[in-house]
């Protein structure tokens, strides 16, 4: 160690004494030594430090002449003899006379010594009463404040072991401070992380750097059930001599505001997340496609396994009675899962027609129009969860601990069922997860509404428009014919297009293609009207331009409807077709061996203006010669011109040989999109 200390203060030649390490030397504590007679004998440097004599000056001399006032000789006297007579020592402060005239309160601590011979004398340690103050004060204030801190604290030394704990870390971390005394850091962290913390630790030891306000999530001994959070700020502890003497740690208990801040994030997600409901959910109108965009709604978020079951009563669109204590019949329109699991098996497919009976969960769902909520799923619910004994195995197996079933409701009636399970999401489902969920089903159930009425409309729609329609013969007299009738794919009304194919006398067909503007039942109960009229006209054997002038006479009798016709007559004898057009589209002429165009018609007003003439125009159909007749809702769009979709629609007539089915098929399918809003009404002959 001596050598040491050499190496540490200077060379051997020329040693320095080391720095100040320890409380005595902080309080530059002196020691004098007196005879019997009083004569100061032993004097320090630190003496000299404190009262300003050398030791020349003061050696041998008596120490009451030259330290003490003549006022307090005679007290200071009698506690001399007393110490050397009974041996009893004495602390006290009294003003010692410094070199300089002035006169300081000194605090002594004065003993008897005895040596090797026998001799006695009187030692006096010393130190200057103002600092000594200061420093005890010091002491009790840091005593005081490491006390009664509401800041858990600690002291470890270079490996880390406790040295001290106060009450407050004590009451964080539920271990008593002497359990600490001694052990190692790692033994008494309740955290998951305890490697990373250590490891920041001794890096702290290393660099002296300080780390602050580290934020640390476990579960404490004291308290195993709950989630905690603490601050945790290191660093490291140093004499005045910069010799390292361990690592101080301050804890702050924020659990308070962790949970704060984990609920104002789970606010904020489940915000987002209806959000995102709102922007994904109802995208179609499709029954099917809603219930399924609710499914990915709500997985993972929300739970592990989400089912969508609706009551066959509500797609068919009968109002059953409720409440009700009976089965219900559900079918299945979706099922998601955030993972793999056996829980799929236990419901049913989408698509799929199951009988729940009246004291399962789901059903008691929709009876009462209000969320059941299990939070902790035993074999007996999962009883009432599942179709039946089978199912509910597969949910054991699963892992499903928690369920909520929240009813699908919409104008007042329930439609069916979200139904939510938990499996590997180790939390429960709780009454902010009802909140979210029945707000996510609420919005999901008016779509589903209007999307099974707009199907239930649809469907009557078309069944409506189709019966409008002729149901003609493929082949008439010189000519092979296919039609096709497409009704809006972007709304539930009723169109106004159609065609007609009606035979006349002398082996004619007269060919119709029209367009009522507008949607509705109104436009379809014109077009109907006007279809029975042209057949009238049409038997009459009256000239296209006649029949179209006709058709204009009844159509102006109606309420402000315009009407585009295009009507045909083809005669197979003199392979001649006359054509009359009210405004329409006209038709496109395809011949073998030669690039398809469109006919050139005599441009006319749309019937309904009135007062117009139609003239009309033959031409020539040899055999071969393909003949397409439609309705504006096949070539226009809302973004593209109409002229490049007429090209396109010629680009589909290269080959007039194509069967003319797949010809109508392959006009369609080029031609439609997804999104249109008018229907179409196409009509192919070719001439034999």
């Amino acid at each position: 160690m001596a050598v040491e200390s050499l190496r540490a203060g200077g060379d051997e030649q020329n040693p320095q004494p080391p720095r100040p390490t320890g409380l005595l030397d902080v309080l530059s504590v002196a020691a004098v030594a007196l005879d019997t007679r009083g004569r100061i004998v032993f004097w320090t440097p630190q003496a000299e430090d404190l009262f300003g004599y050398t030791a020349e000056d003061v050696l041998g001399k008596y120490a009451a002449r030259l330290l003490i006032r003549p006022e307090h000789l005679q007290a200071v006297v009698s506690l001399f003899t007393e110490v050397l007579e009974t041996g009893r020592g004495w602390a006290g402060a009294f003003p010692v006379r410094h070199k300089d005239g002035s006169s300081r309160l000194t605090e002594f601590r004065t003993m008897r010594l005895l040596d090797d011979l026998g001799d006695v004398y009187a030692l006096g340690i010393a130190a200057d009463h103002t600092l000594l103050q200061r420093v005890e004060t010091d002491l009790a204030l840091c005593e005081r404040l490491i006390n009664q801190s509401p800041i858990g604290l600690a002291l470890m030394d270079p490996d880390l072991k406790y040295l001290l704990v106060n009450p407050a870390l004590e009451r964080i971390d539920g271990i008593p401070a002497e359990d600490h005394i001694g052990r190692h850091l790692r033994e008494t962290l309740p955290f998951p992380d305890v490697n990373t913390v250590e490891s920041a630790l001794r890096q702290v030891l290393t660099t002296g750097t300080p780390l602050l306000d580290q934020y640390h999530v476990g579960r404490p001994p004291a308290d195993p059930e709950h989630e905690h959070a603490w601050s945790l700020s290191f660093y490291r502890l140093e004499d005045p001599g910069g010799r390292v003497l361990g690592a101080a740690a301050s804890v702050v208990d924020v659990t308070e505001r962790h949970h704060a801040a984990a609920e104002a994030d789970r606010a904020r997600r489940r915000l987002a997340l209806i959000a995102d409901a709102s922007a994904r959910v109802g995208t179609t109108l499709e029954v099917e496609q809603t219930a399924l965009e609710l499914a990915d709604i709500c997985t993972p978020v929300l739970a592990d396994v989400v089912a969508v079951d609706v009551l066959d009563s509500a797609l068919a669109l009968r109002r059953a009675r409720r409440p009700d204590n009976g089965p219900e019949l559900f079918r299945a329109l979706a099922l998601k899962a955030a993972h793999p699991t056996v829980a799929l098996r236990a419901a049913d497919a989408p698509g799929n027609v199951a009988s729940y009976d009246g004291d399962r969960l789901v059903t008691l769902c929709v009876h009462t129009g209000r969320p059941v909520l299990v939070r902790h799923v035993g074999a007996r619910d999962l009883r009432q969860i599942a179709r039946d004994a089978e199912a509910g195995a597969l949910l054991s197996r699963a892992g499903v601990h928690s369920y909520l079933a929240v009813p699908l409701i919409a104008h007042g009636e329930v439609l069916g069922a979200l139904d939510l399970k938990r499996t590997r999401n180790p939390l429960p489902f709780d009454e902010d997860d009802v909140v979210l969920a029945g707000e996510l089903a609420s919005r999901a159930a008016v779509a589903i509404d209007n999307a099974r009425w707009f199907q239930s409309v649809r469907n009557t729609a078309l069944t409506l428009q189709r019966s409008l329609l002729p149901d003609h013969s493929a082949h008439h007299t010189g000519l092979e014919l296919a039609s096709r009738y497409q009704p809006a794919q972007a709304t539930s009304e009723v169109g106004g297009d159609w065609y007609d194919v009606i035979p006349l006398a002398d082996d004619k067909t007269a060919l119709v293609v029209g367009d009522v503007m507008g949607n509705g039942i109104d436009a379809a109960a014109t077009m109907g009207r006007l279809r029975t009229a042209t057949c009238a006209y049409a038997d009459l054997d009256l000239a296209p331009g006649a029949v179209l002038q006709h058709l204009d006479k009844i159509t102006c009798d109606l309420e402000h409807y315009i009407v585009t016709c295009l009507y045909a007559v083809y005669d197979p004898r003199s392979r001649r077709c006359t054509i009359a057009n009210a405004g329409h589209m006209p038709p496109a002429l395809a011949r073998p061996g030669r690039a398809p165009v469109y006919l050139d018609l005599p441009t006319a007003a749309p019937l309904g203006v009135g007062g117009i003439p139609f003239e009309a125009t033959t031409t020539e159909l040899l055999p071969g010669d393909l003949l397409v007749l439609y309705t504006d809702g096949l070539v226009e769009t809302r973004q593209h011109p109409i002229d490049d979709r007429l090209d396109v629609l010629l680009g589909f007539l290269d080959e007039p040989r194509r069967p003319l089915e797949e010809t109508c098929d392959l006009l369609l399918y080029g031609l439609r999109h997804p999104d249109d809003h008018d229907d179409v009404a196409l009509l192919v002959a070719r001439a034999l």
